[in-house]
Order: structure tokens, then C-alpha cells, then sequence
């Protein structure tokens, strides 16, 4: 596959990740969560391309990040007050480093997988400029680019993580003249809810599966 892939991730420290899943499984079993969805993550996105970023946050996390993700994802510090801010600032460096297309992907949908990067190839292969695969929750968990879009990613501040982000990256792509694909739904893991969901599910990976029933799950 000729795309890079640039995958966000906050390194996995208590108290600073999946804090609306505390209640179910503490903060420290918040932060297993997410070290295994960047293993997780790392992995299939290695696997299936020969080009892989990884934009972390907090600036330190380097050492730490580097022991969850195989040696040649090519990690840098996230740059930007907000999501879009920082989203943006990592897909221009990648793009400097980059000529083909781009696909910028979460950590939070532990179902997005290989056939989704073929599924967004396509798209893209048969005319899009770019494709969204839109989240439950009204996000997005992966963005494909076929060129640098900045616009994608100028999205109000206080948007992020809210239930308009879907609707306003499609209409920053329409306005930005990008002729869009949009796949099927997929959930994000957020919530409660949503982790029974997830963990209920079949094609989720047995790490992610442990640590969602490491508390009141099991």
C-alpha cells in the first residue's frame, strides 16, 4: 500500500486517559485500556503499510511510547493548543516526509482494522479526494487524503470531542473542494456504553477485551 498512515495518541498515564471510563474501570485500568489500543493500533497499521507516524502527547512520552509500538513507527511530539491545531501541525509533517496519500487514524475504534485502509484505498483510487470513516458518537475515527488538506482540520476549538465533528469536517472538505467518501459507521470507545458494546463483540482483540473486564466488566 503506497499511504502513510499517522496515528494520534495520548501516552497512557493515569488520570490523563479515557477519563469517562474511570467509573468503570479506575483511573489505572483506564490507562491498560489505552496502552493496549496503541498496541493494538500500531500493530495492524505496521502490518499493513510500509510507512508509519506516531504524534504523541505529552512532549515527554517518547520513551514510553516507544515501548508500546514496533521499532520502525516513526514517532514526534504532537504541536497545538487544540485537536484540529495538532491534527493539522502532524499531517503537514508527515506530508513533508510523505508524497503519497495519507491517512490519519485514532486509537478509540478498536474494530477499524486493514480492510478499512483498503476499503479508504479505493475510495480514493476511484476519484475521492478524501474518506471519512464516521463514528457513532459524531466523530470520525480514520480521515484519508489523497493531498494536503488543511482545511479538514480548522474546525472551531470547542468542537472536538463533541457530537458536530463529523458534519463540520464534511462540510470543511465540500468547502475546500475535496470530493469526499464516507464509509460505514464504527464506534468509538468512550463511554460505559460503549465499552459493553465493544467488548461484547466478537472481532474485538482479546488485550482489549481483558482490559475492558479487568473491573466491573468482568
Amino acid at each position: 500500500m503506497s499511504a502513510g498512515v499517522l496515528i494520534m495518541a495520548k501516552a497512557p498515564r493515569p488520570g490523563a486517559v479515557k477519563t469517562r471510563l474511570e467509573p468503570l474501570l479506575g483511573a489505572a485500568g483506564c490507562a491498560r485500556l489505552q496502552t493496549e489500543l496503541i498496541r493494538h493500533t500500531a500493530g495492524w497499521v505496521t502490518r499493513a503499510v510500509d510507512r508509519t507516524w506516531l504524534a504523541f502527547t505529552p512532549a515527554d512520552a517518547q520513551t514510553e511510547l516507544a515501548g508500546l509500538v514496533p521499532r520502525r513507527v516513526r514517532l514526534f511530539p504532537q504541536r497545538g493548543d487544540d485537536l484540529g491545531d495538532r491534527m493539522r501541525a502532524a499531517s503537514e509533517f508527515v506530508w513533508r516526509r510523505h508524497a503519497g496519500p495519507l491517512f490519519v487514524v485514532g486509537t478509540d475504534a478498536p474494530e477499524v482494522g486493514p480492510v478499512h485502509l483498503g476499503f479508504a484505498e479505493r475510495a480514493l483510487a476511484n476519484g475521492a479526494e478524501a474518506c471519512v470513516i464516521p463514528a457513532i458518537d459524531g466523530g470520525y475515527a480514520l480521515i484519508a487524503l489523497a493531498r494536503p488538506t488543511p482545511a479538514a482540520f480548522e474546525l472551531p476549538p470547542d468542537v472536538w470531542g463533541g457530537p458536530d465533528v463529523l458534519a463540520l469536517t464534511l462540510a470543511a472538505l465540500d468547502a475546500a473542494g475535496r470530493a469526499t467518501a464516507l464509509l460505514e459507521f464504527v464506534r468509538d470507545l468512550d463511554t460505559p456504553d460503549d465499552a459493553r458494546h465493544v467488548a461484547a463483540d466478537p472481532r474485538c482483540p482479546p488485550a482489549i477485551r481483558q482490559a475492558l473486564r479487568d473491573r466491573s466488566l468482568a
